[in-house]
């Protein structure tokens, strides 16, 4: 792998799911992952892309564990729903909220 290749937006998702398979397996605190997520989408080679998962051990292919059973991709999909919802919901309180005090 060339270090210096500019990175593209599919090695850039490649990297996030990979943070984000550690972070599930507790390597990296919330406050890492985003820190890290932050730094993978102000990257511009794959030098820089490699230098954020450096410290961590290799993960086993998802493709692999995908034919194992389950669906890693709808389930990530899910999470983001979900993460959605709460985020809609604490707005709606939040200017509920705001609105009864003034």
């Amino acid at each position: 792998m060339d270090v210096q290749l500019r990175a593209s937006d599919d090695d850039r998702h490649r990297v996030v799911a990979e943070l984000h398979r550690h972070t599930t397996a507790g390597r990296l605190t919330l406050d890492e992952f985003s820190e890290r997520v932050g730094a993978v989408w102000t990257s511009r080679t794959l030098g820089d892309l490699a230098a954020l998962t450096r410290d961590l051990p290799a993960l086993p292919d998802p493709a692999a564990a995908a034919a194992g059973g389950g669906d890693p991709i709808g389930h990530g999909r899910r999470e983001l729903l979900v993460l959605f919802a709460v985020a809609a919901l604490t707005l709606l309180l939040l200017g509920g909220f705001l609105a009864v005090t003034r």
